[in-house]
């Protein structure tokens, strides 16, 4: 019965794109038990699931169905156009995803694809051990489009193995949308992961690179225009500014060595920089994403930023203008009946020949600019052209400033009237770039040698070889095979070793500016002290102390007078006559029956041959007696090259 229900009720359901939902009842009375009926004397236990809902009785099967968006078999077929493939891995049963997958044209009848259950996903890809084998999953992933009863691990199993593939040439760039917190791995994993704005977990949000404000299928069709546009304006915007440098540096270089001059002067130069820099980047930055970006295969990773197309568009426009303007340099008195500007003083005046070369060389630029709105080889370089009113006014009141340079700019711009007849001459080698540009879309680019192309490779490989820049320089072996993470971590060490250099040197600095700062201290104390002391006997009450016990002052308590190193000469004779070297306090008197109280010097002072000295302060010594001092500086006395270091031995004593 239950096989017949699955076959008859539910799977032609499934097929149709219903999720089926059964109602099933059973019946627990206290009294007799009937038909279909349990008796139960007792509360039955309730957290018993698997013998509460055995031998239900199935009331229906209800078929629940999740509709498809009007607008997203459209938005499919458009991301098919654009060569993007879509693949749909859903928890639901095969025959569910197979009815959805269909009616949103991701699989159409006819063509070659793979429908299978993660069971089945993970039997064909996995070996013996279990583990994923990347060329069984090669095999599966191209043709797969669509992956039911799926699990989260087996949505990061595919993501992790498509981007990892080497079947094809350019690696493939994958994206992936999801809405729960089972799809994080996924949407971390992908090189762009879409989350929905409404629908999705915080977990998804934070995994993802961008958020789906309204949870609509069409939004990432969007994005794919607005990507496509910003990488074909940067594009555009390389095409015309690298014409207007190769021409202008070259009129330059050959204006210099054939002429000594240069037929484009600095100002004017400057104003043309502002054509080509700031102008031209609003004008061709701001174009409206188009239809027209679907129609063509999307970018590959390793493909060059400047194309064989862009580089025969700025090489063929270049050669046009070279020749323009060499043709006006050297034949443009003679073509215009004027005086020639060849060979003029610095002193003389702006002059007609070097103007009309000006004005020539701003007009074709400004139509080359309307040029480079297409970088695919498309002929109607007008289509779209109104639909962009930045560009057209910026290119209108650029025209219109050429205007006021040309005639009034005179002395300022190096710039002289021109009349009409030679106007319509500018503008209209002005507007033969765009009858060039049609002969030079008309050259075969595929016919073109590769080596036109410039900015090719892969991210991976272009990181690598910045990171690794250094080290070639610097004539490290460039075969070798040190990882990107060794070299960075030595790079740091080193980095931080000098910074550790650096601090000990200001370290060093400032202690020995803290010596001398203590130093002039002390020889600061020393002169106040000098300049209060006098012939006479000085009064004990001029005399302070930190702690006064008693009001008799002891000779031992006075204060210690700082002196200077004695030199060998002075301490020879201080032993001779038994006298110790070190002054007497002010202020006391000498008396034989008293023991003279001495002071000692409170800094070691060391003068060292190349005339530096350091000092380090030192506890004052008391000295009992003359002949007690003598002997303690006869054996604290060190010569050094007629320098004498007195350093008494340290006896702790009253503070001061």
């Amino acid at each position: 019965m239950q096989d017949r229900l699955v076959k008859e009720v539910i799977e032609p359901m499934a097929s149709d794109g219903l999720r089926t939902i059964s109602v099933a009842f059973r019946d627990f009375v206290p009294t007799k038990a009937d038909i279909n009926q349990v008796h139960y004397e007792v509360e039955p236990n309730w957290e018993d699931e698997e013998n509460i809902i055995a031998n239900l009785t199935c009331l229906c099967v209800v078929g629940i169905e999740d509709p498809v968006r009007p607008e997203v078999p459209e938005a499919i077929r458009r991301c098919q156009r654009a060569g993007i493939t879509v693949r749909m891995v859903t928890g639901d049963n095969i025959n569910t995803a197979r009815s959805i997958s269909m009616k949103c044209g991701i699989i159409r009848p006819g063509d070659d694809f793979l429908i299978l259950e993660g069971k089945e996903f993970n039997r064909r890809i996995r070996d013996a051990s279990g583990e994923v084998q990347q060329h069984l999953l090669d095999k599966i992933w191209p043709r797969l489009r669509v992956l039911a009863r799926s699990s989260p691990t087996d949505k990061f199993t595919l993501v992790k193995g498509i981007i990892d593939s080497k079947l094809s040439v350019n690696r493939e760039v994958v994206a992936v949308t999801g809405d729960g917190t089972n799809d994080g791995p996924a949407l971390k994993k992908a090189d762009v992961g879409f989350a929905m704005g409404v629908a999705g977990t915080d977990v998804a949000k934070e995994a993802s690179d961008i958020i789906l404000t309204d949870d609509n299928f069409s939004s990432i069709v969007k994005a794919v225009m607005w990507g496509r546009n910003v990488y074909d304006s940067i594009a555009k915007f390389l095409q015309f500014q690298l014409t207007v440098n190769v021409v202008a540096v070259i009129v330059a270089f050959v204006g210099a060595c054939a002429i000594q001059d240069s037929p484009l002067k600095a100002v004017q130069m400057l104003w043309v920089n502002l054509i080509m820099d700031t102008l031209a980047s609003l004008a061709l930055a701001t174009e409206m994403p188009t239809s027209d970006l679907l129609v063509r295969k999307p970018y590959g990773r390793t493909k060059p930023l400047i194309s064989r197309t862009m580089m025969k568009n700025i090489l063929g426009h270049a050669c046009y203008q070279l020749i323009v303007v060499f043709l006006l340099l050297f034949l443009g008195p003679e073509i215009f009946d004027i005086d020639t500007g060849l060979h003029a003083k610095p002193t003389d005046p702006p002059s007609q020949h070097f103007t009309i070369i000006f004005n020539t060389f701003v007009m074709m630029t400004l139509f080359n600019e309307i040029n480079a709105r297409k970088i695919h080889g498309q002929r109607n370089v007008f289509s779209g052209i109104f639909g962009n009113p930045i560009f057209y006014v910026i290119w209108l009141a650029t025209a219109a400033l050429q205007v006021l340079i040309v005639q009034y700019g005179g002395q300022a711009f190096s710039t002289s009237e021109l009349t009409f007849d030679q106007w319509m001459w500018c503008t209209c080698l002005g507007c033969g770039v765009l009858v060039w540009g049609q002969l030079v879309t008309t050259i075969p680019t595929k016919r073109l040698p590769k080596c036109l192309s410039w900015g090719s490779g892969s991210p991976e490989e272009i990181a690598a070889s910045v990171s690794l820049m250094d080290d070639s320089l610097t004539g490290a072996d460039s075969k070798d095979s040190k990882r990107t993470g060794q070299i960075l971590w030595i790079r740091g060490l080193t980095r931080l070793q000098t910074q550790l250099r650096v601090v000990r040197a200001f370290k060093s600095t400032l202690e020995d500016m803290e010596e001398r700062r203590s130093v002039h201290s002390l020889h600061s104390l020393h002169s106040l002290r000098s300049s209060r002391s006098h012939p006479g006997n000085r009064p004990l009450s001029d005399i302070s102390y930190i702690d006064e016990d008693v009001k008799t002052p002891s000779p031992n308590d006075y204060p210690y007078e700082q002196q200077q190193a004695a030199t060998n000469n002075t301490s020879k004779q201080s032993q001779a006559a038994n006298i110790s070297p070190l002054s007497i306090s002010p202020g006391v008197e000498s008396d034989p029956h008293v023991p003279c109280s001495d002071t000692v010097s409170l800094v070691d002072r060391q003068i060292y041959p190349n005339g530096m000295t350091t000092a380090t302060p030192t506890v004052p010594t008391l000295m009992s007696t003359p002949a007690a001092a003598a002997s303690n500086i006869n054996n604290s006395k060190l010569n050094n090259n007629e320098n004498v270091l007195i350093q008494p031995p340290k006896v702790h004593e009253t503070s001061i």
